[in-house]
């Protein structure tokens, strides 16, 4: 337990120059947007939706405005069922996995109708035209343009509590179902809509919390984006409940109770974590950290980095808790060719699981396959287990590696693993984590009472047969090598492997120690201690503080750092990167 310096699930970044400068109510709001419509006859207000924004709650918010026309762009858009018709081949038949979409938002608008609005808005003469929606901004130009936003974790609460995807006649459908559409086609089409308005939009809406809307100016919203580039910073941590979930998050992190374990927390993937934006007043501005990640990819993650991934953040840290839990589902992650040629992804999810925490006598992983085993074997097995025959006997096909706190196993693309009961994992990996190709899930029921999708056929085009007991024990299992060492402390190397583009280090100290840049955003776990600091080597940010099992990304722009016990006691870190 660590209670001097606990957890924190809501990490705000302070951001000054701005202050007071939220507007957090209604009346607030309101008159931003009347002081914004002075000294014009005619006002043309574009409200940007992102799907998920309860857009009943806008047109409220903003319905004392008493606009003289008011035009939802979603009814401009082809009909449901003509969109769903589009886009089933980015989305395929498959329950979990589609292909990444090349569509744009403006496909699906014919010009006709955009033409029908336009010229309903130049027949207003005075007043206030109020157009918003999904696409709004394909409408008109307008005089003044926000974007009303929400967080990618609030939408998927918002799909599981019953709502649907945008725009289709597919109603009611399972909630990984609606995230696939969300993942593979519908947040792509609308970031490409929030890029282009970001830099220059007059305000941003926070609408992620319901009832609770807040609102910025963009002039307020983008520097405070650009002073969060420039420092460490923390975003917004989320966790999830599972069948396999464990106890160790919810004791250590004192999560509410919830009825169940908790088996996952997403701490460092700002294509799902959110930023809070304190301003100095009022409430802190919510917004999705990848919005950081487009508007200022080059100083976050470094031009080398950018130069290779372009704005995506490349690294992904979560944790995986079977304390007092089960196994993981057994599975395999695809290689590079066949997510590119099957899914149209750039790179594939190499990962790594690094031991926070273990109990009992015999923790472990599933780690590659035993030597010897029969590949035709081994997929008859888990297809007859999956047909409701015998249980797959996983220790007949697959490696059980005894593991234990701070064991660094990596799991480059293609291997078959998973961790076992008992264990608390920190999971270091590349960043397209829905491409899990399940082999074998214990035969149990999710949380739903139905079955998990299991994805064997995938699986098994992608097992590399050769990474056998031998392999695995001598290329995977605690490659640690000793990078520096001196009276402040250890740099070891903990990985990754060879097929892997990531770096990852731990460092020791009981003082104060350096950490060498190399081109690369870091992101850092403090594995060990209640408490690190992050100096800037050149005061080119605060001090940051860091707690036990806190996650925090460094940008590059940030500069040279070190890393320092507050107290003289031995902290240690996990560092990732990008290698060059």
């Amino acid at each position: 337990m660590h209670n001097t310096y606990p957890f924190r699930r809501f990490p705000a970044i302070r951001i000054t120059g701005h202050e007071n400068s939220v507007a957090a109510d209604k009346p607030a709001i309101l008159q931003q947007f009347r002081h914004s419509c002075q000294n014009r006859s005619r006002t043309v207000i574009i409200v940007e939706c992102y799907p998920g924004v309860n857009q009943n709650e806008l047109l409220e918010l903003l319905a004392p405005l008493e606009p003289a026309a008011v035009i939802r762009s979603d009814e401009l858009a082809l009909p449901p069922v003509e969109i769903d018709a589009q886009i089933q081949r980015d989305l395929t038949d498959d329950p979990v996995f589609g292909i990444m979409t090349t569509r744009r938002l403006e496909e699906f608008f014919p010009e006709e109708n955009l033409a029908a609005a336009k010229s309903k808005i130049d027949t207003v003469k005075s007043g206030i035209v109020l157009v918003y929606g999904v696409g709004a901004s394909l409408v008109y130009e307008g005089d003044i343009v926000a974007l009303a936003d929400i967080t990618r974790w609030e939408i998927q609460l918002r799909y599981r509590k019953g709502l649907s995807n945008w725009r289709t006649a597919k109603t009611n459908l399972p909630k990984n179902e609606k995230y696939k559409r969300g993942y593979f086609a519908e947040w792509r089409w609308a970031d490409r809509i929030k890029d282009r308005l970001l830099p220059r939009m007059d305000f941003y809406l926070d609408m992620t919390a319901e009832h609770e809307t807040a609102m910025v100016s963009g002039e307020a919203y983008r520097a405070a984006l650009a002073q969060t580039v420039e420092q460490p910073f923390r975003m917004v941590p989320y966790f999830d409940p599972g069948v396999w979930g464990g106890n160790w998050m919810k004791t250590n992190f004192n999560l509410p109770e919830n009825g169940s374990n908790y088996v996952w927390s997403f701490d460092g993937v700002p294509e799902e974590n959110s930023l809070l934006l304190d301003f100095g007043a009022g409430r802190p501005i919510q917004t999705p950290a990848l919005n950081l990640v487009h508007t200022h990819p080059q100083q976050l993650l470094g031009d080398r980095v950018h130069g290779r991934f372009g704005a995506e953040f490349p690294i992904r840290f979560d944790m995986l808790d079977t304390m007092n839990g089960q196994n993981l589902s057994l599975q395999v992650h695809p290689l590079t060719e066949y997510i590119q040629q099957n899914f149209n992804m750039h790179y594939t999810q190499d990962e790594s699981y690094y031991l926070l925490d273990t109990r009992g006598d015999a923790p472990c992983v599933y780690l590659g396959v035993k030597t010897g085993a029969d590949p035709e074997a081994f997929v008859q097995a888990l297809e007859e287990a999956q047909a409701g025959g015998r249980p797959f006997p996983a220790e007949d096909f697959v490696n059980r590696i005894p593991v234990k706190k701070h064991d660094h196993v990596l799991i480059p693309a293609g291997t078959v693993h998973c961790s076992g009961a008992d264990t608390m994992v920190l999971e270091i990996s590349a960043t397209p984590y829905i491409f899990t190709f399940k082999l074998w899930d214990w035969g149990r029921l999710d949380l739903d009472g139905r079955p998990r999708p299991i994805h064997i056929s995938h699986g098994a085009a992608n097992i590399q047969w050769d990474r056998n007991t031998e392999w695995v024990k001598e290329n995977l299992v605690n490659k640690v090598t000793i990078v520096h060492r001196d009276k402040n402390g250890t740099v070891e190397r903990t990985g990754l492997h060879e097929r892997e583009f990531l770096d990852t280090f731990r460092i020791s100290t009981e003082s104060d120690i350096p950490v060498r840049r190399n081109g690369s955003v870091h992101v850092i776990n403090l594995v060990e201690g209640e408490i690190a600091m992050l100096t800037s080597e050149t005061g080119h940010f605060r001090p940051f503080e860091l707690h036990y099992a806190e996650t925090c990304i460094v940008p590059e722009a940030a500069g040279p750092y070190h890393l320092c016990s507050t107290d003289g006691r031995l902290i240690r870190a996990v560092i990732a990167c990008v290698r060059k």
